[in-house]
């Protein structure tokens, strides 16, 4: 694994929602670093990639309500537990739970393992509500994947907030998890 600046110099060989990633980015006039690795689908495969970005990869969490009409995209640290509950009250929504994959594709145009907030660039209908919790914003910079969980990407949480959020028509709520149900 290696760091890089920014898009690969090639793109043969990778998905067409990847690339989009890095035309918006680039579109945008964003600075971002790059690592390209072997599937990387939980927290447990990121630690070297953590490491070799220099930031923390966020827990990504796409949501539903119990009738799937409420989609949520959660970014929330990686060693902080989810908790329903918690969440559930704050956003006064009973009984969320991991929305099926088939409506992550659709809205997100991404698969399980890769969810993003990267794939909101997508959601063409803001069908998505995106919540974040505080810890994430009080970080400097976020890593995510680019729609898929080969590579992830460090970019200023600034840069995410201010810029590329706006340009998908996304707002977000901020939210704060302590990780107990107390």
């Amino acid at each position: 694994m290696e760091l890089s600046l920014g898009r690969p110099a090639y793109t043969d060989g990778r998905l067409e929602r990847e690339i989009r990633v890095y035309d918006r980015l680039d579109g945008l006039g964003l600075e971002y670093e790059r690592v390209d690795h072997e599937r990387a689908d939980n927290m447990d495969a990121l630690v070297d990639i953590d490491r070799i970005l220099g930031v923390d990869m966020c827990k990504n969490l796409f949501l539903c309500n119990r009738q799937q009409t409420c989609f949520y995209l959660l970014l929330m640290p990686g060693d902080k537990p989810f908790k329903t509950k918690e969440l559930s009250a704050q956003i006064n929504s009973a009984r969320l739970s991991f929305a099926p994959a088939s409506a992550m594709l659709e809205y997100l145009d991404i698969e399980p393992g890769a969810v993003s907030v990267m794939g909101l660039m997508n959601d063409k209908t803001n069908a998505v509500n995106l919540l974040i919790d505080e810890d994430v914003l009080k970080d400097g910079y976020i890593g995510c994947h680019p729609c898929v969980c080969t590579s992830s990407l460090k970019i200023r949480t600034s840069d995410v907030i201010e810029k590329f959020l706006p340009s998908t028509g996304h707002g977000y709520r901020t939210v704060r998890l302590v990780g107990s149900d107390a």
